[in-house]
Protein backbone atom coordinates (compact mmCIF):
# COMPACT_ATOMS: atom_id res chain seq x y z
CA UNK A 1 0.00 0.00 0.00
CA UNK A 2 1.06 3.31 -0.80
CA UNK A 3 0.82 5.83 2.53
CA UNK A 4 1.98 9.36 3.14
CA UNK A 5 2.64 10.48 6.60
CA UNK A 6 2.32 14.44 7.66
CA UNK A 7 5.41 15.02 9.41
CA UNK A 8 5.19 18.99 9.45
CA UNK A 9 2.84 21.55 8.48
CA UNK A 10 0.32 20.25 8.22
CA UNK A 11 -2.66 22.88 10.52
CA UNK A 12 0.09 24.43 10.35
CA UNK A 13 2.58 26.47 7.82
CA UNK A 14 6.00 25.81 8.66
CA UNK A 15 8.30 23.14 8.88
CA UNK A 16 7.12 21.21 6.22
CA UNK A 17 7.70 17.22 6.01
CA UNK A 18 5.99 14.38 4.17
CA UNK A 19 7.12 10.45 4.14
CA UNK A 20 5.84 8.63 0.95
CA UNK A 21 6.10 5.11 1.51
CA UNK A 22 6.03 2.55 -1.51
CA UNK A 23 7.84 -0.74 -2.03
CA UNK A 24 9.15 -1.19 1.72
CA UNK A 25 10.80 2.10 0.28
CA UNK A 26 10.48 5.78 2.34
CA UNK A 27 10.97 8.77 0.40
CA UNK A 28 11.04 12.24 2.57
CA UNK A 29 9.66 15.42 0.52
CA UNK A 30 10.27 18.23 2.36
CA UNK A 31 12.85 18.75 5.74
CA UNK A 32 11.99 22.02 7.09
CA UNK A 33 12.43 24.05 9.97
CA UNK A 34 9.56 24.89 12.43
CA UNK A 35 9.86 28.51 12.89
CA UNK A 36 7.49 30.03 16.09
CA UNK A 37 8.56 30.15 19.52
CA UNK A 38 11.51 29.32 20.81
CA UNK A 39 10.76 25.84 23.00
CA UNK A 40 8.28 24.78 20.44
CA UNK A 41 10.91 24.97 17.26
CA UNK A 42 13.58 23.69 19.49
CA UNK A 43 12.08 20.47 20.05
CA UNK A 44 10.48 20.15 16.41
CA UNK A 45 13.17 20.78 14.95
CA UNK A 46 15.30 18.58 17.14
CA UNK A 47 13.19 15.84 16.59
CA UNK A 48 12.26 14.99 13.00
CA UNK A 49 9.56 12.56 13.80
CA UNK A 50 11.10 9.89 11.47
CA UNK A 51 14.44 7.79 12.00
CA UNK A 52 16.88 9.23 9.25
CA UNK A 53 18.13 5.83 9.12
CA UNK A 54 15.75 4.50 7.77
CA UNK A 55 15.17 7.11 4.79
CA UNK A 56 15.93 6.03 1.31
CA UNK A 57 15.54 9.15 -0.56
CA UNK A 58 14.65 13.28 -0.10
CA UNK A 59 13.32 15.20 -2.26
CA UNK A 60 13.22 18.94 -2.04
CA UNK A 61 10.61 21.50 -3.91
CA UNK A 62 12.42 24.87 -3.30
CA UNK A 63 15.57 26.44 -0.62
CA UNK A 64 13.50 28.48 1.64
CA UNK A 65 14.29 27.05 5.37
CA UNK A 66 10.65 26.34 6.47
CA UNK A 67 11.13 23.76 3.26
CA UNK A 68 15.12 23.24 3.97
CA UNK A 69 16.36 23.94 6.73
CA UNK A 70 15.93 20.50 8.72
CA UNK A 71 18.29 18.24 6.30
CA UNK A 72 21.21 19.40 7.57
CA UNK A 73 19.51 17.81 10.84
CA UNK A 74 18.57 14.77 9.21
CA UNK A 75 22.14 14.22 7.69
CA UNK A 76 24.00 14.77 11.48
CA UNK A 77 21.25 12.00 12.58
CA UNK A 78 22.31 9.45 10.08
CA UNK A 79 21.08 10.01 6.74
CA UNK A 80 23.32 9.34 3.61
CA UNK A 81 21.43 9.11 0.71
CA UNK A 82 20.84 11.87 -2.59
CA UNK A 83 18.92 14.72 -1.89
CA UNK A 84 17.06 15.83 -4.85
CA UNK A 85 15.98 19.26 -5.77
CA UNK A 86 16.43 21.52 -9.01
CA UNK A 87 19.90 23.05 -9.57
CA UNK A 88 19.03 26.45 -8.55
CA UNK A 89 17.66 25.57 -5.45
CA UNK A 90 20.76 23.31 -4.48
CA UNK A 91 23.00 26.53 -5.28
CA UNK A 92 20.46 28.40 -2.87
CA UNK A 93 20.12 26.28 -0.37
CA UNK A 94 23.69 26.19 0.28
CA UNK A 95 23.43 29.17 1.13
CA UNK A 96 20.66 29.72 3.45
CA UNK A 97 21.51 26.44 5.23
CA UNK A 98 24.88 27.99 6.06
CA UNK A 99 23.17 30.98 6.90
CA UNK A 100 20.96 28.92 9.23
CA UNK A 101 24.05 27.19 10.79
CA UNK A 102 25.19 30.43 11.48
CA UNK A 103 22.35 31.98 12.79
CA UNK A 104 21.92 28.94 15.63
CA UNK A 105 25.27 28.96 16.37
CA UNK A 106 25.11 33.06 17.40
CA UNK A 107 21.83 32.35 19.08
CA UNK A 108 23.48 29.98 21.36
CA UNK A 109 26.41 32.26 22.47
CA UNK A 110 23.48 34.69 22.81
CA UNK A 111 21.62 32.33 25.53
CA UNK A 112 24.60 30.99 27.00
CA UNK A 113 25.26 34.40 28.59
CA UNK A 114 21.97 34.25 29.92
CA UNK A 115 23.14 30.49 31.64
CA UNK A 116 20.60 28.95 28.90
CA UNK A 117 21.91 26.20 27.32
CA UNK A 118 20.68 25.32 23.90
CA UNK A 119 22.54 23.62 21.44
CA UNK A 120 21.61 23.75 17.80
CA UNK A 121 20.13 21.08 15.98
CA UNK A 122 23.11 21.31 13.46
CA UNK A 123 26.33 22.91 12.77
CA UNK A 124 28.16 23.78 9.73
CA UNK A 125 30.19 20.53 9.31
CA UNK A 126 26.48 18.82 8.99
CA UNK A 127 25.87 21.61 6.13
CA UNK A 128 28.98 21.06 4.15
CA UNK A 129 27.69 16.72 4.21
CA UNK A 130 24.22 18.07 3.34
CA UNK A 131 25.43 20.23 0.14
CA UNK A 132 27.56 17.19 -0.53
CA UNK A 133 24.78 14.70 -1.35
CA UNK A 134 22.38 17.35 -2.87
CA UNK A 135 21.74 16.51 -6.94
CA UNK A 136 20.52 19.00 -9.21
CA UNK A 137 17.90 18.60 -11.90
CA UNK A 138 16.65 20.50 -14.32
CA UNK A 139 12.72 20.98 -14.81
CA UNK A 140 11.34 18.35 -16.72
CA UNK A 141 14.14 15.89 -16.41
CA UNK A 142 12.65 12.84 -15.32
CA UNK A 143 14.94 10.95 -12.59
CA UNK A 144 14.13 7.58 -10.11
CA UNK A 145 14.30 8.55 -6.74
CA UNK A 146 14.36 5.04 -5.03
CA UNK A 147 12.83 1.73 -7.27
CA UNK A 148 9.52 2.20 -8.38
CA UNK A 149 9.38 5.70 -7.65
CA UNK A 150 9.92 8.50 -9.91
CA UNK A 151 9.43 12.15 -9.82
CA UNK A 152 9.81 15.04 -12.76
CA UNK A 153 9.75 18.54 -11.72
CA UNK A 154 7.44 21.58 -13.17
CA UNK A 155 8.59 25.06 -12.65
CA UNK A 156 6.27 26.62 -9.92
CA UNK A 157 6.82 30.13 -9.57
CA UNK A 158 7.64 30.64 -5.61
CA UNK A 159 10.98 31.46 -5.83
CA UNK A 160 13.84 30.51 -8.10
CA UNK A 161 14.49 27.22 -8.62
CA UNK A 162 11.08 26.16 -6.95
CA UNK A 163 9.35 22.78 -8.18
CA UNK A 164 5.82 21.37 -7.86
CA UNK A 165 6.39 17.78 -8.76
CA UNK A 166 5.06 14.56 -9.98
CA UNK A 167 5.42 11.67 -8.24
CA UNK A 168 4.98 8.28 -10.40
CA UNK A 169 4.95 5.44 -7.92
CA UNK A 170 5.03 1.57 -9.43
CA UNK A 171 3.80 -0.62 -6.74
CA UNK A 172 2.16 -3.99 -7.55
CA UNK A 173 1.68 -4.02 -11.08
CA UNK A 174 0.07 -0.50 -10.01
CA UNK A 175 0.72 3.02 -11.18
CA UNK A 176 -0.34 5.95 -8.62
CA UNK A 177 0.86 9.64 -10.03
CA UNK A 178 0.97 12.09 -7.20
CA UNK A 179 1.24 15.74 -7.62
CA UNK A 180 2.81 17.91 -4.86
CA UNK A 181 2.56 21.90 -5.03
CA UNK A 182 5.54 22.63 -2.88
CA UNK A 183 4.69 26.68 -2.46
CA UNK A 184 2.70 27.43 -5.37
CA UNK A 185 4.01 30.65 -6.72
CA UNK A 186 1.42 33.50 -8.38
CA UNK A 187 0.84 34.44 -12.34
CA UNK A 188 2.35 37.35 -13.76
CA UNK A 189 4.76 37.78 -10.39
CA UNK A 190 7.77 40.15 -11.32
CA UNK A 191 10.66 38.54 -12.18
CA UNK A 192 9.73 34.48 -12.46
CA UNK A 193 7.80 32.74 -14.74
CA UNK A 194 4.18 31.69 -13.82
CA UNK A 195 3.39 28.28 -12.70
CA UNK A 196 3.81 25.81 -15.01
CA UNK A 197 -0.18 23.20 -15.46
CA UNK A 198 0.28 20.16 -14.05
CA UNK A 199 -1.09 16.99 -16.29
CA UNK A 200 -3.71 14.58 -14.60
CA UNK A 201 -2.93 13.07 -11.71
CA UNK A 202 -4.36 10.25 -8.87
CA UNK A 203 -3.93 12.31 -5.93
CA UNK A 204 -2.60 15.85 -4.95
CA UNK A 205 -0.96 17.60 -1.70
CA UNK A 206 -1.44 21.50 -2.14
CA UNK A 207 -0.50 24.11 0.30
CA UNK A 208 -3.10 25.97 1.47
CA UNK A 209 -1.43 29.25 3.14
CA UNK A 210 -3.44 31.45 1.95
CA UNK A 211 -6.77 29.51 1.21
CA UNK A 212 -8.87 31.62 3.11
CA UNK A 213 -8.57 34.95 0.99
CA UNK A 214 -7.50 36.53 -2.16
CA UNK A 215 -4.78 38.94 -2.57
CA UNK A 216 -4.66 42.38 -4.07
CA UNK A 217 -3.64 42.90 -7.61
CA UNK A 218 -0.05 44.16 -8.37
CA UNK A 219 -0.78 47.25 -9.73
CA UNK A 220 -2.06 48.26 -6.43
CA UNK A 221 -0.01 47.02 -4.13
CA UNK A 222 2.72 49.30 -6.12
CA UNK A 223 0.20 51.95 -5.49
CA UNK A 224 0.70 51.06 -1.55
CA UNK A 225 4.17 50.71 -1.34
CA UNK A 226 4.62 54.13 -3.11
CA UNK A 227 2.18 55.88 -0.77
CA UNK A 228 3.55 54.04 2.19
CA UNK A 229 7.19 55.39 1.02
CA UNK A 230 5.51 58.97 0.32
CA UNK A 231 4.11 58.81 4.15
CA UNK A 232 7.21 57.97 5.74
CA UNK A 233 9.37 60.50 3.85
CA UNK A 234 6.98 63.19 5.17
CA UNK A 235 6.90 61.86 8.63
CA UNK A 236 10.84 61.90 9.08
CA UNK A 237 10.99 57.73 9.82
CA UNK A 238 12.51 54.55 8.22
CA UNK A 239 10.69 51.67 6.66
CA UNK A 240 12.35 48.85 8.52
CA UNK A 241 11.19 45.78 6.12
CA UNK A 242 11.68 41.98 7.41
CA UNK A 243 11.96 40.25 4.31
CA UNK A 244 13.10 36.73 3.23
CA UNK A 245 16.83 36.63 1.17
CA UNK A 246 15.31 34.81 -1.50
CA UNK A 247 12.62 36.18 -3.96
CA UNK A 248 10.74 38.48 -1.29
CA UNK A 249 14.23 41.07 -0.86
CA UNK A 250 14.03 40.59 -5.21
CA UNK A 251 10.46 41.24 -5.87
CA UNK A 252 10.78 44.45 -3.20
CA UNK A 253 13.83 45.80 -5.11
CA UNK A 254 11.83 45.09 -8.50
CA UNK A 255 8.83 47.31 -7.08
CA UNK A 256 11.20 50.11 -5.68
CA UNK A 257 12.96 50.55 -8.72
CA UNK A 258 9.88 50.67 -10.93
CA UNK A 259 8.53 53.10 -8.54
CA UNK A 260 11.45 55.52 -8.89
CA UNK A 261 11.80 55.17 -12.41
CA UNK A 262 8.15 56.29 -13.14
CA UNK A 263 9.10 59.60 -10.73
CA UNK A 264 5.99 58.12 -8.11
CA UNK A 265 8.92 58.19 -5.24
CA UNK A 266 11.96 59.80 -5.46
CA UNK A 267 15.56 58.19 -5.47
CA UNK A 268 16.47 57.47 -1.83
CA UNK A 269 18.83 55.46 0.46
CA UNK A 270 17.81 51.21 0.14
CA UNK A 271 19.94 48.90 2.46
CA UNK A 272 19.80 45.14 2.06
CA UNK A 273 20.95 44.32 5.55
CA UNK A 274 21.55 40.51 4.18
CA UNK A 275 24.95 39.06 3.44
CA UNK A 276 22.77 35.98 2.00
CA UNK A 277 20.24 38.16 -0.07
CA UNK A 278 23.72 40.09 -2.41
CA UNK A 279 24.64 36.02 -2.57
CA UNK A 280 21.21 34.40 -3.36
CA UNK A 281 21.01 37.67 -5.88
CA UNK A 282 24.18 36.74 -8.35
CA UNK A 283 23.14 33.02 -7.70
CA UNK A 284 19.70 34.45 -9.54
CA UNK A 285 21.94 36.07 -11.74
CA UNK A 286 23.09 33.35 -13.06
CA UNK A 287 19.70 31.50 -14.62
CA UNK A 288 18.89 33.94 -16.55
CA UNK A 289 17.06 31.19 -18.93
CA UNK A 290 14.23 31.55 -15.40
CA UNK A 291 13.46 34.79 -15.91
CA UNK A 292 10.04 36.06 -16.78
CA UNK A 293 10.50 37.74 -20.79
CA UNK A 294 9.98 41.49 -19.23
CA UNK A 295 12.61 40.66 -16.88
CA UNK A 296 15.11 39.55 -19.66
CA UNK A 297 14.58 42.07 -21.81
CA UNK A 298 14.63 44.49 -19.26
CA UNK A 299 18.00 43.42 -18.14
CA UNK A 300 19.31 43.25 -21.89
CA UNK A 301 18.29 47.04 -22.15
CA UNK A 302 20.89 47.24 -19.48
CA UNK A 303 18.56 48.30 -16.42
CA UNK A 304 19.40 46.42 -13.61
CA UNK A 305 16.15 45.77 -11.41
CA UNK A 306 18.80 44.75 -8.31
CA UNK A 307 21.70 46.30 -8.52
CA UNK A 308 20.50 50.40 -9.08
CA UNK A 309 21.87 53.73 -7.53
CA UNK A 310 20.54 53.79 -4.05
CA UNK A 311 20.80 50.55 -3.26
CA UNK A 312 23.64 49.39 -1.00
CA UNK A 313 24.18 45.59 0.02
CA UNK A 314 25.49 45.78 3.86
CA UNK A 315 28.36 43.06 4.19
CA UNK A 316 29.77 42.64 7.26
CA UNK A 317 28.30 42.86 10.90
CA UNK A 318 29.73 46.19 11.98
CA UNK A 319 28.21 47.96 8.74
CA UNK A 320 25.28 46.34 10.02
CA UNK A 321 25.09 47.73 13.30
CA UNK A 322 25.89 51.79 11.58
CA UNK A 323 21.76 51.30 10.04
CA UNK A 324 20.92 51.43 13.90
CA UNK A 325 21.87 55.50 13.52
CA UNK A 326 19.87 55.96 10.13
CA UNK A 327 16.75 57.42 10.46
CA UNK A 328 15.48 57.64 7.01
CA UNK A 329 15.67 55.76 4.25
CA UNK A 330 14.55 51.98 4.00
CA UNK A 331 16.09 48.78 5.34
CA UNK A 332 15.24 45.30 4.28
CA UNK A 333 16.81 42.88 6.48
CA UNK A 334 16.19 38.93 7.21
CA UNK A 335 14.51 36.86 8.14
CA UNK A 336 10.96 37.39 6.85
CA UNK A 337 9.59 36.22 9.74
CA UNK A 338 11.72 38.14 12.68
CA UNK A 339 12.67 34.79 14.22
CA UNK A 340 16.00 35.59 14.00
CA UNK A 341 19.15 37.61 12.18
CA UNK A 342 19.92 41.11 11.67
CA UNK A 343 15.93 42.03 11.65
CA UNK A 344 15.77 41.75 15.16
CA UNK A 345 18.74 44.44 15.97
CA UNK A 346 17.23 46.70 13.98
CA UNK A 347 13.28 45.86 15.50
CA UNK A 348 14.93 46.98 18.67
CA UNK A 349 15.77 50.63 17.59
CA UNK A 350 12.53 50.91 15.23
CA UNK A 351 9.66 49.44 17.45
CA UNK A 352 9.72 52.29 20.18
CA UNK A 353 9.46 55.12 17.41
CA UNK A 354 6.26 56.61 16.31
CA UNK A 355 7.45 58.10 13.52
CA UNK A 356 9.20 54.80 11.83
CA UNK A 357 7.19 51.82 10.08
CA UNK A 358 7.61 48.05 10.03
CA UNK A 359 5.97 46.62 6.45
CA UNK A 360 5.40 43.22 6.79
CA UNK A 361 5.97 41.79 2.90
CA UNK A 362 4.63 38.54 3.52
CA UNK A 363 3.11 35.91 5.80
CA UNK A 364 3.80 35.03 9.44
CA UNK A 365 3.09 31.75 11.34
CA UNK A 366 1.36 31.37 14.31
CA UNK A 367 3.69 32.59 17.44
CA UNK A 368 6.51 34.60 15.21
CA UNK A 369 7.10 37.61 16.09
CA UNK A 370 6.29 39.13 13.23
CA UNK A 371 2.85 37.64 13.14
CA UNK A 372 2.96 39.38 17.35
CA UNK A 373 3.72 42.96 15.85
CA UNK A 374 0.62 42.19 12.70
CA UNK A 375 -1.53 41.64 14.85
CA UNK A 376 -0.89 44.15 17.02
CA UNK A 377 0.59 43.70 20.44
CA UNK A 378 1.36 46.18 22.21
CA UNK A 379 4.66 44.74 23.96
CA UNK A 380 6.95 42.04 22.10
CA UNK A 381 10.19 40.38 23.22
CA UNK A 382 13.15 40.89 20.95
CA UNK A 383 16.61 38.99 22.04
CA UNK A 384 15.22 38.75 25.50
CA UNK A 385 14.09 41.88 26.35
CA UNK A 386 10.58 43.45 26.30
CA UNK A 387 9.94 46.66 23.91
CA UNK A 388 6.70 48.40 23.49
CA UNK A 389 5.56 48.62 19.98
CA UNK A 390 4.99 52.21 19.06
CA UNK A 391 5.84 52.17 15.49
CA UNK A 392 3.32 51.89 12.56
CA UNK A 393 2.86 47.98 11.63
CA UNK A 394 1.71 47.25 7.87
CA UNK A 395 1.26 44.40 6.09
CA UNK A 396 1.57 44.25 2.15
CA UNK A 397 0.28 40.62 2.00
CA UNK A 398 -0.57 41.26 -2.09
CA UNK A 399 3.70 41.31 -2.50
CA UNK A 400 3.25 37.40 -1.11
CA UNK A 401 4.91 34.27 -3.16
CA UNK A 402 2.22 32.31 -2.46
CA UNK A 403 -0.91 31.90 -4.54
CA UNK A 404 -4.34 32.88 -3.00
CA UNK A 405 -7.10 30.77 -3.22
CA UNK A 406 -8.61 32.01 -6.45
CA UNK A 407 -5.24 31.29 -8.35
CA UNK A 408 -4.74 27.71 -6.66
CA UNK A 409 -7.74 26.96 -7.65
CA UNK A 410 -7.12 28.51 -11.32
CA UNK A 411 -4.11 26.71 -11.99
CA UNK A 412 -5.29 22.99 -10.21
CA UNK A 413 -8.95 22.96 -10.78
CA UNK A 414 -8.50 20.68 -14.03
CA UNK A 415 -6.96 18.21 -11.62
CA UNK A 416 -10.37 17.55 -10.24
CA UNK A 417 -11.59 15.47 -13.56
CA UNK A 418 -9.20 12.60 -12.30
CA UNK A 419 -7.45 13.25 -8.92
CA UNK A 420 -9.44 10.89 -6.56
CA UNK A 421 -8.10 12.31 -3.54
CA UNK A 422 -6.55 15.54 -2.08
CA UNK A 423 -4.20 16.45 1.02
CA UNK A 424 -4.64 19.80 2.43
CA UNK A 425 -1.32 21.12 3.92
CA UNK A 426 0.78 24.08 4.56
CA UNK A 427 -2.13 26.14 5.99
CA UNK A 428 -3.08 26.99 9.62
CA UNK A 429 -6.21 25.33 10.76
CA UNK A 430 -9.13 27.28 9.43
CA UNK A 431 -7.32 28.37 5.86
CA UNK A 432 -6.64 24.83 5.39
CA UNK A 433 -9.78 23.71 6.02
CA UNK A 434 -11.91 26.62 4.33
CA UNK A 435 -9.56 25.82 0.75
CA UNK A 436 -10.46 21.81 1.65
CA UNK A 437 -13.94 23.39 1.46
CA UNK A 438 -13.64 25.11 -1.87
CA UNK A 439 -11.69 22.41 -3.39
CA UNK A 440 -15.07 20.24 -2.94
CA UNK A 441 -17.29 23.01 -4.06
CA UNK A 442 -14.91 22.84 -7.23
CA UNK A 443 -15.67 19.21 -7.95
CA UNK A 444 -12.63 17.63 -5.86
CA UNK A 445 -14.04 14.10 -4.54
CA UNK A 446 -12.21 12.98 -1.37
CA UNK A 447 -10.25 16.26 0.15
CA UNK A 448 -8.53 15.83 3.68
CA UNK A 449 -6.78 17.98 5.84
CA UNK A 450 -4.63 15.65 7.46
CA UNK A 451 -3.26 15.98 11.14
CA UNK A 452 0.38 16.00 12.47
CA UNK A 453 1.90 13.26 11.81
CA UNK A 454 -1.44 11.48 10.46
CA UNK A 455 -0.71 8.41 8.09
CA UNK A 456 -2.98 8.61 4.79
CA UNK A 457 -3.51 5.24 2.24
CA UNK A 458 -3.34 7.29 -1.05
Amino acid sequence: MVTLQFLGAARYVTGSKYLLTANGKRVLFECGMVQGPREMSNRANRELGVDANIVDGVVLSHAHIDHSGSLPRLVKLGYRGPIHCTRPTADLAEVLLHDSASLQAADARHLSKRGIVYEPPYEERDVNQTVKQMRGHDYHERFEVVPGVSVEFFDAGHIFGSAMEVITVVEGGQTTKIAFTGDHGRKQTSILRDPERLPPVDALITESTYGDRAHEATPEINQQLGAIVREEMRDGGRILVPAFAVGRTQNLLFSLNQLIVRGEIPAQSIYVDSPMAAQTTRIMRAYPELYDEPTRKLLASGRDPFFFEGVRFVADAEESKSLNSVRRGIVISSSGMCEGGRILHHLKHSVGRREDCVLTVGYMAQGTLGRKLVDGHEQVNILGERYPVRCKVRSLLGLSAHADYRELLSNLGHLAAHARKVFVVHGEEAPALQFAAKLEAAGFREVLVPKHREVCPV
